[in-house]
């Protein structure tokens, strides 16, 4: 079940691949989670020391949240990932010049989970070839219902 989707990475990358990790959260982040108070629109994924961290996720803490902490809302979470997919994705994005962006957050059996890409940028002549396309695609999708009624 998603969570929030990153429909902007989609238009700016070529996802090539896709991985699912989990997320190191603390108690009132996975509660504004649950609340709908995430945004990953701005956010993007690193490789620091054979480890993974997200930066610049937005987890808006409820306004409930408990008063002998501070919540800092775009605090750097650290995603979790086998050691050979870290490995893998440390020599695809080193290597061949791949990024990593995160694609959505959902739920599996009950824990939040954050799905990343390896991406790779996209042109203009790109962007502007698949919203051609897409534009196509709902244009014949359009005359086909015509044509049936």
């Amino acid at each position: 079940m998603s969570i929030i989707d990153n429909r902007k990475a989609f238009h700016e990358y070529f996802i090539e691949e896709r991985f699912e990790a989990g997320l190191a959260l603390e108690g009132w982040e996975v509660k504004a989670i649950r609340d709908g108070r995430a945004q990953i629109k701005e956010a993007y994924v690193v490789l620091r020391d054979a480890q993974v961290y997200v930066i610049g996720m937005h987890i808006s803490p409820l306004p409930t949240a408990s008063t002998h902490i501070k919540p800092d809302p775009v605090r750097t979470r650290k995603l979790l990932l086998h050691a050979e997919e870290i490995s893998k994705l440390i020599g695809k994005v080193e290597r061949a010049g791949f990024t990593l962006v995160p694609l959505d957050l959902h739920y599996t059996r009950g824990r939040v989970k954050m799905e990343i890409g390896l991406a790779k940028g996209k042109k203009q002549y790109d962007k502007r070839d698949t919203e051609k396309q897409r534009d196509w695609d709902r244009e014949k999708q359009r005359l086909m219902r015509d044509k049936v009624r």
